[in-house]
């Protein structure tokens, strides 16, 4: 699709409205079953979303999204420093120019004495990669199944707006997800199943720690039909999908039938595009009555799967029990998963909070990723794994042999991204000695998102939406594909 036909295709959008509103009945009805039927249009768009044809081949057809909300530090875990642990408690501003910015929590430190990590680091696998196998024993385990980015870098260095960065392509609120992004611009694959879904588990490291809000999976200024579904950790696993008490199946069927025409009738006589999501909406809701309670029915996983996630795996809630959860999400053809997973925020007893930490996600991220490779889904489900910034190698607060903390640190940090076309074994991107500054191959959040949009077929810059008279896309005005990075 080009950028004419993606152009008319939004301007479409956003004057059906004014345009049912005056225009015969037989055409809105029309619009409506065009909307309703994506296999009408199965050979003319992938599946069903506003591109007609894909930029270019795909590697994946779907993404698994291990966030890790609160910045996991990667001193600790992914980029060791053998000059924090032999230059500790000397000031960092002795090494470096501390030209970066520095949150308000630490700004006014009289001192910034360098901590080294208490933790042992090994070279993992026949790619050597080094990680932190103490605390991150099941994902070193992966070393020549991923791909470690040790040069990542942001903007935002305070919570919301560096999670809301890295969902959305922006720091303010009101930008479609990237989940949402890819539902427009794809469609779905499945008919039963939301197309892009949600799940949040909290940590045993630092449990109180920031909250997470819908909108970090909201479709922003895209029709809510592209919102995400949060999948609830307790009560009915999607809220309100039960039927009221002495409604049976039947009589919800004719209720629906019933209310399905009189929003036709609402649409043919003011053309609102929202009246179409609320439709799809009843329908989907309907459909899941069936489909949700089987997909959270493990009663099917062998023993052996089940063991593989650990303990917690039947514990609903548990970040475990939504890995498990997003394999079988996958299997179904669920295009965007999202695991978001609190606590990662140590400013203070770092080696009190982190292991416990560790423990929560490391045998399950590993598990996940091998289960998918088993199943022979590896090939075309990517897997991206991290927080929103990285730590501070001068320590907050108290530091002595027992504990230190880290602040903040937007300018380098680490990720990892496994199968659907990334180079198994590598490790990219570096560091200085002190973890301050990158000093080979940055990579920004709007190059990592334009990196998974080619992995799903799709040229970042080509995929927009207007909206309030400008073209509007993931990744603004910025982003390249990180290509060093594709096998």
């Amino acid at each position: 699709m080009n950028q004419n036909e993606i152009t008319n295709e939004h301007k479409l959008q956003q004057t059906r409205r004014h345009f049912f509103g005056k225009a015969a009945t037989g055409i809105g009805v029309a619009a409506l079953a065009s909307m309703l039927g994506p296999k009408a249009v199965a050979d003319e768009k992938p599946d069903g979303g506003v591109l007609k044809n894909f930029h270019n081949p795909p590697k994946a057809k779907r993404v698994i999204y291990m966030f890790q909300s609160g910045a996991p530090s990667q001193q600790e875990l992914f980029d060791y420093k053998p000059q924090l642990q032999k230059n500790e408690k000397k000031e960092l501003r002795d090494f470096v120019e501390m030209t970066q910015r520095v949150t308000g929590m630490t700004a006014n430190q009289k001192s910034f004495p360098l901590a080294g990590t208490r933790y042992k680091f090994e070279k993992m696998g026949s790619s050597g990669m080094e990680m932190c196998s103490e605390l991150l024993p099941h994902i070193s385990g992966l070393a020549d199944d991923i791909c470690l980015i040790r040069s990542m870098h942001t903007e935002a260095i305070n919570h919301d707006p560096a999670i809301t960065f890295f969902q959305t392509g922006h720091q303010l609120a009101g930008r479609p997800s990237i989940g949402s992004w890819l539902h427009y611009g794809l469609g779905s694959m499945n008919d039963n199943l939301p197309t892009f879904i949600a799940m949040v588990s909290r940590g045993t490291g630092r449990p109180n720690c920031q909250p997470l809000y819908d909108r970090l999976w909201g479709s922003g200024f895209l029709p809510s039909t592209h919102a995400g579904v949060k999948l609830m950790s307790i009560g009915d696993p999607v809220l309100y999908l039960g039927n009221p008490q002495g409604i049976d199946a039947k009589a919800r069927r004719r209720m629906l039938d019933d209310l399905a025409k009189l929003n036709q009738e609402k649409l043919d006589e003011v053309g609102d595009p929202e009246i179409n999501t609320r439709i799809q909406q009843y329908e989907l809701a309907y459909r899941m009555q069936t489909s949700v309670p089987e997909l959270i029915d493990f009663s099917d996983e062998p023993q052996h799967v089940l063991d593989a996630y650990g303990p917690d795996v039947m514990k609903r809630g548990t970040y475990a029990y939504n890995c498990l959860l997003a394999r079988r999400l996958a299997e179904r053809d669920v295009r965007f998963i999202q695991l978001f997973h609190m606590g990662w925020d140590q400013h203070f007893t770092l080696p009190k909070q982190l292991p416990g930490q560790c423990r929560d996600t490391d045998q399950a991220s590993a598990a996940l990723v091998n289960d998918l490779k088993q199943r022979g889904m590896l090939d075309d489900t990517l897997i991206v794994w991290g927080g929103e910034f990285g730590r501070t190698s001068y320590c907050q607060g108290t530091l002595n042999a027992e504990t230190y903390g880290r602040d903040h640190h937007p300018k380098c940090f680490s990720l990892w991204m496994a199968g659907a076309g990334i180079k198994p074994g590598l490790t990219y991107g570096a560091t200085d000695e002190f973890c301050y500054n990158i000093t080979e191959n940055p990579v920004h959040v709007h190059d990592l998102h334009a990196t998974i949009l080619h992995q799903l077929g799709i040229d970042h810059e080509k995929l927009t939406y207007r909206h309030q008279g400008r073209y509007y896309r993931l990744t603004d005005v910025h982003g390249h594909v990180v290509r060093d990075i594709l096998a």
